[in-house]
């Protein structure tokens, strides 16, 4: 059974203006799923506050205080970009323990894989910086929740328009962990290219995919095929951990990419052939409602055991193809199966 996570307490992170990461993303997404049944076949897992083991493991305590203090103030501009209200350490603390929890609920069995519909995202939250919408790492505190809990090598794929910083410094130096990112660039942040592949400890296991705007389910697919899964099939992932952002679909408000439903739903199918389908989804960005809904939902499909339909996304186009070829060109070094 596929574990859901979805807190309502989530809702209350919210800025006083209009802000392109607010609340009606996950009303939005859960409207949706409801909508579709979807929702009654899986499993809910609760939300819990993370515990201060599990933030040092990835933030210093300066900047756990700092967060936790914007609750004593109606709003905090943390950078041009990001904001916290009253509720929100109290929302950032229970999404990062909340995907805590349905990290270990998969590794304990309870659960087969999971989705975690959380807000504020994380994957651009440094270990001493808050920035990109995000207070937290989320996914980077499961990591190592689960290092914690015995796993040896974990996979990290960000498939978020956003190239996530935060995530990639956090695990530089961590051979254990395999961070693989396609994101458009140049863009916000700007870190990601392809000469960026690890420390010293650990070359080979950070692998950006920096793509021009404009590709599709081709070239994603693409991607996953001749770089990720070569990869992945020599480093025996024990757990699959995404950084689920909906912002490449097409029409998303900020990002220029043009994936669509199916494609999502093929990138989440060929994920679950890793690690025994030990795959959990950790939603990040996302801002065309409509997009947002309908790439939810055909992800949680084919994580509750629908297969996807056979589709034919054609070719993928020639400068796809040659930023993938440079990619491969800077990691044969450390991954000779390229």
């Amino acid at each position: 059974m596929t574990g859901l996570l979805y807190d309502e307490r989530f809702l209350l992170h919210r800025a006083p203006y209009a802000h392109p990461e607010h609340p009606g993303r996950l009303e939005a997404i859960q409207a949706s799923l409801r909508k579709e049944g979807l929702v009654e076949r899986c499993r809910r897992v609760q939300a819990r506050e993370a515990t201060a083991e599990e933030l040092t493991s990835v933030h210093t305590e300066e900047h756990i205080a700092a967060i936790a203090a914007t609750g004593q103030h109606d709003f905090t501009e943390l950078d041009p970009d990001t904001y916290a209200g009253r509720e929100s350490a109290s929302a950032a603390w229970l999404a990062a323990g909340g995907l805590a929890e349905l990290t270990a609920a998969v590794l304990g069995g309870q659960v087969g894989n999971g989705f975690a519909l959380l807000r504020p995202p994380g994957h651009h939250a440094e270990a001493d910086r808050p920035m990109g919408f995000c207070l937290f790492n989320n996914v980077a505190i499961a990591a190592r929740k689960a290092q914690r809990l015995g796993v040896g090598r974990i996979l990290i794929v960000d498939w978020d328009v956003h190239h996530g910083n935060g995530t990639q410094r956090t695990f530089w130096d961590d051979a254990e962990v395999l961070y693989f990112s396609t994101h458009q660039f140049p863009f916000y942040p700007g870190t990601g290219t392809i000469l960026e592949t690890g420390g010293d400890r650990a070359r080979g296991y950070t692998v950006n995919v920096p793509w021009p705007g404009g590709m599709g389910d081709a070239e994603y697919l693409a991607a996953f095929e001749r770089v990720l899964l070569p990869i992945a099939r020599r480093f025996r992932p024990e757990l699959v951990l995404v950084s689920c952002g909906f912002d490449a679909a097409k029409g998303d408000l900020l990002g220029q990419m043009l994936l669509t439903p199916e494609g999502y739903a093929a990138l989440t199918s060929t994920l679950l052939g890793l690690a025994r389908g030990r795959v959990v989804l950790a939603l990040e960005g996302g801002y065309n409602l409509d997009a947002i809904s309908a790439a939810a939902c055909a992800c949680l499909r084919v994580l509750i055991g629908e297969l996807p339909g056979l589709q034919d996304f054609g070719q993928p186009n020639a400068l796809a193809m040659r930023v993938l070829d440079q990619v491969i060109l800077a990691q044969r070094p450390f991954w000779p199966e390229l």
